[in-house]
């Protein structure tokens, strides 16, 4: 099921509809509805629906694009469904989730605030990344990791560093602006910023494992496992990038 929510995150029933992302599965369109509802209490086309939403506010808070453009370009079909869907998820007009300022009138260029929930060693990450970066296509500098990406409207750059309280700041420059979402839920895996570090910590906690445990790491079983050294590669937002990864620096 993750990896469904994460294809529907991605866009892919925005682009193939649900025959699409079940065959990727390997179910039948019926049993994968039915597996999902059971385990989230909603559809493919409902968790689509919040995505196209989600993607939509977005574009709303950021940017000063007419609110047509921002319904296509976050998936809807037609701009009564952008309107009645906001209006049965929010009780409100799109118009009335903007806030007066925003003046940022093109999407090509997005900043945008990502959350996360603390502890998070971000300055950890940024070292992994570098000693791992991939020529041409990842650098570390100044703070911040940049790298292109390959979406499904066109190419994409994000630029990623520390923010204000528990955020990073997110520079998005979009070929598409339909992919916004894809862009989004690919940066927030790649750093992991929907994690639970507080489970991590206690499962860091040399008196969760058995004295005679051999499936822990090592570091759990001799008590120095911290949230920093806990064998983890965080993702690379590629499924090809990150086996090469493993292969090349010897990450698991």
């Amino acid at each position: 099921m993750a990896r469904a929510v994460r294809l529907i995150r991605d866009g892919a029933v925005d682009r193939g509809g649900v025959e699409t992302l079940a065959a990727e599965l390997g179910y039948s369109t019926r049993q994968l509805g039915r597996l999902i509802h059971a385990e989230l209490g909603a559809g493919p086309l409902a968790l689509a629906r919040t995505e196209r939403v989600r993607t939509a506010r977005t574009l709303i808070e950021v940017t000063s694009m007419p609110m047509s453009d921002i319904a296509f370009a976050a998936g809807f079909s037609s701009i009564r469904q952008f309107n009645d869907t906001f209006r049965e998820m929010y009780s409100i007009s799109p118009r009335q989730l903007r806030s007066p300022g925003t003046d940022q009138p093109v999407a090509d260029e997005l900043n945008l605030r990502l959350a996360y929930r603390p502890p998070s060693d971000f300055s950890h990450l940024l070292e992994y990344f570098a000693v791992r970066a991939v020529p041409g296509i990842e650098t570390v500098a100044d703070g911040a990791y940049t790298r292109s990406l390959r979406l499904p409207h066109g190419p994409a750059v994000i630029t990623v560093r520390q923010g204000a309280g528990d955020f990073v700041d997110c520079r998005l420059r979009l070929a598409d602006t339909r992919d916004l979402g894809s862009a989004v839920a690919r940066t927030r895996r790649t750093f992991d910023l929907d994690a639970d570090p507080r489970r991590w910590q206690r499962l860091c906690d040399p008196q969760a494992w058995p004295a005679s445990s051999t499936t822990g790491p090592e570091s759990v079983r001799q008590g120095t496992a911290t949230l920093s050294n806990w064998p983890c590669a965080p993702y690379s937002g590629s499924r090809f990038r990150w086996p090469r990864r493993v292969l090349t620096w010897g990450d698991s």
